[in-house]
């Protein structure tokens, strides 16, 4: 076991050439304390001088400059494709072109955790960009990097979230030690590479906490065949291409609870998907630099899981409802068997769909969407749900009920791209779309708007115990619109970035950008600006322009 200043992390150990686990933990000395040279007072005063009579004629000026040295350099069509060649060149002389799978345990409580190895697994060719290796979003509450052995440069890095994370916040996770599986996908490199996992710390940045030396050469290296396609019961479709992978972000969605029979079912409900993310903005804009299927895979039971009302069903990716304590929460825990059926088609990203009719859904970052397909609102947890997994939106709501406890620590700054806890207005992660007249914090009537919407889940918690059906929780829902819709509308600064406290399950310390947004209620149908913006980062990440 290992001691650090952020918590207890004990890590296995391999003592065969196919991977070593070992803990390092970088601290960085502080920056030194800049040179200070004294001025004589005469030259202050010249200087002084000089700034007051000629700053204002020469800061035009001076801003053009500015401009011109830092702007981008305006490259031909053929010297962009020669760094293209050079970068497709570099990518080449490092890996293989094919998949490598890194599956691992990750173990703990709310106060220690542990990585260890379970296998690596080769899959089809890889699918992602040859050019964006590096992730620089700063998203995710993660950070996966592949590192050259030597050099220690990091060769190909992604940020991600995960369902370890989630639960290490519940109470579940202060009384007892769980172990979830998980997996982390990279090009397979040509040569042994370090493998390490970094955890983001409340402070900023982030904290290595596994590091692991891996032989892809290894016999130990599952490179056995993929699962059987078979006609009828497991199948690849394509929805959309608009061109290669490499280039593309390709978007893969997965059907639970279809058996053979409802495979055609399985169809409509992908279309369907499809059609209502495209139908949002940004995703809209750029449909085409995305490419679309379907992994059909026929489940033996009908529909999924949902403990409350006593069902269990025997899926192809193991669904269910009531994740963490939460009816509507939808996730499974059989993260190798969908990464099988997952690995029969290129991917970035997925989407999985329920063959059900109750209202549930979940997205985690850069892990999967769930969403109820036959739902009434299942246009919005496509949309919402994919916020949160392929742009790490956070939950801009604060009154429904979650298991999580302090999801964001007390005085940090959230890592999601639209939640802030405002510790600095001036240095708001946004502020570039704050209007100069917009006052931060914005206010807004929260103590109505709180007040009706505590009124609404009350009744919600009853119709569900009470066992009403999804009709009548669809009217619930209409009502819901009907009347907090116009109330947001309503607010003075409704339309306007700012700063609205209530956010990220927290009624006070949060805050959100817009009065609101597909990520706060079930009201509109877009992405506020800000929710835009990090959506199209996302896509920049890994599809051309």
């Amino acid at each position: 076991m290992t001691h650090s200043k952020l918590r207890s992390i004990p890590f296995a150990s391999a003592t065969s050439r196919l991977v070593s686990c070992e803990t390092t933990v970088t601290l960085r000395a502080p920056h030194p304390t800049p040179c200070r040279i004294p001025y004589q007072a005469s030259m202050q005063a010249l200087w002084g001088r000089c700034c007051r009579s000629l700053l204002p004629a020469l800061l035009p000026v001076l801003l053009l400059v500015m401009a011109a040295l830092l702007a981008p350099p305006v490259l031909s069509q053929e010297e962009a494709a020669v760094l293209d060649d050079a970068a497709v060149d570099a990518f080449d002389q490092r890996f293989t072109g094919a998949t490598l799978r890194f599956d691992y345990f990750h173990s703990g409580t709310a106060e220690q955790e542990a990585i260890s190895l379970d296998a690596l697994r080769v899959e089809g060719p890889w699918p992602g960009s040859r050019h964006q290796l590096i992730d620089n979003t700063g998203l995710g509450k993660y950070l996966f990097e592949v590192r050259d052995l030597k050099t220690q440069e990091v060769l190909w890095s992604r940020g991600f979230a995960s369902i370890y994370g989630e639960w290490e916040t519940t109470v579940e996770a202060r009384r007892q030690w769980r172990t979830f599986h998980e997996s982390q996908r990279f090009p397979e490199p040509r040569a042994p590479v370090q493998l390490a996992l970094r955890k983001r710390v409340p402070e900023g940045g982030f904290m290595e906490i596994a590091s692991l030396t891996v032989d892809p050469g290894h016999r130990s290296v599952n490179r056995s065949p993929l699962p059987t396609l078979q006609e009828g019961r497991v199948e690849v479709w394509s929805l959309q291409q608009t061109g290669p992978t490499e280039d593309k972000l390709d978007l893969l969605i997965l059907g639970d609870g279809y058996t053979a029979e409802d495979l055609a079912e399985l169809w409509q409900h992908a279309e369907a998907a499809t059609e209502a993310l495209f139908a949002v903005e940004p995703f809209r804009t750029h449909r085409q630099r995305f490419n679309v299927r379907v992994v059909a895979a026929a489940s033996r039971d009908r529909g999924i899981t949902n403990p409350r009302a006593g069902e269990w069903k025997n899926t192809a990716l193991g669904l269910s409802y009531d994740s963490f304590g939460s009816e509507r929460y939808v996730l499974t825990l059989e993260n190798r068997r969908l990464r099988e059926l997952a690995a029969l088609a290129p991917y970035d990203a997925l989407l999985l769909l329920a063959n059900s009719q109750k209202y549930g859904g979940g997205g985690i970052y850069n892990l999967w969407t769930t969403a109820a397909a036959k739902s009434g609102q299942a246009d919005y947890l496509v949309a919402h749900e994919m916020g949160h997994s392929f742009a790490g939106l956070g939950d801009e709501y604060y009154t429904s009920s979650v298991a999580y406890e302090d999801f964001t620590a007390p005085g940090s700054e959230p890592w999601e791209p639209n939640i802030t806890a405002l510790l600095d207005p001036e240095a708001l992660k946004w502020k570039d779309l704050v209007a100069a007249d917009t006052p931060l914090p914005t206010p807004w009537d929260q103590e109505t708007y709180d007040a009706v919407s505590r009124d609404f889940q009350q009744r919600r918690g009853e119709l569900r115990a009470g066992g009403a059906d999804e009709a009548a929780m669809e009217a619930y829902f209409a009502e819901v619109k009907a009347t907090t819709e116009p109330m947001l509308q309503g607010e003075p600064h409704y339309g306007s970035i700012g700063a609205f406290e209530g956010a990220g399950y927290q009624a006070k310390g949060l805050y959100r950008p817009a009065a609101d947004c597909i990520m706060f209620t079930r009201n509109p149908d877009f992405f506020c600006p800000v929710c835009a913006r990090g959506v199209e980062a996302v896509i920049d990440l890994y599809a051309a322009p």
